[in-house]
């Protein structure tokens, strides 16, 4: 039987709402009730939930990001804020005893981070995934939960990217390339 989790990646402020710093706008808005209701269900069905945040710091010279984008998710911003219901939800829900929120300064949610060993400390072997942009975070997260052995299930309708032939792409990547499964797709 699977140990599962949820990883919700980057749905913040900066990443979604029209005035963000880096917003992938409408497809973003477009996939708020899916997030907030996969979250409201692993919550109800006793499931472990990872809320994976970009953090930066404004104008940092050895971070690879600062040259390829404008500033996004700075520390202390609202625009690290989650967008609209998720913010609302995790207000509601923080003290829930499987939430687990973190910071992440590269695409990967794995990189530099603990989370596999969270995970793995959790006997957690199966990741579900949603949240933006599905051809940079998600598919970094995604392709290193692969070589790290974790089932994929991917949650078509509650991922968005400001790029939609990445976002096709990338959901093809993980079905044909990473062997994830991919729910809600249209």
């Amino acid at each position: 039987m699977a140990n599962k989790a949820l990883i919700v990646i980057d749905y913040t402020v900066d990443f979604v709402a029209d005035d963000g710093k880096l917003t992938c706008g409408r497809p973003g808005q477009e996939i708020e009730d899916s997030i907030v209701g996969l979250a409201q269900q692993f919550a109800s069905d006793q499931s472990w939930i990872v809320l994976a945040v970009d953090r930066h710091e404004i104008d940092d010279p050895w971070h690879p990001e600062t040259k390829l984008f404008p500033p996004h998710n700075i520390a202390g911003t609202h625009g690290r804020d989650f967008y609209g219901k998720l913010e609302t939800w995790y207000q509601k829900n923080r003290n829930y005893p499987k939430l687990y929120y973190m910071d992440k300064s590269r695409y990967s949610a794995f990189a530099g981070t603990d989370l596999d060993m969270r995970l793995r400390a959790r006997q957690v072997n199966e990741i579900h995934v949603c949240g933006v942009c599905t051809d940079i975070c998600l598919l970094h997260t995604l392709v290193d939960a692969y070589n790290l052995g974790y089932r994929l299930v991917v949650h078509a309708d509650a991922a968005a990217s400001f790029n939609p032939q990445g976002h096709d792409w990338a959901l093809q990547h993980f079905k044909n390339t990473l062997g994830a499964e991919i729910v809600g797709e249209e």
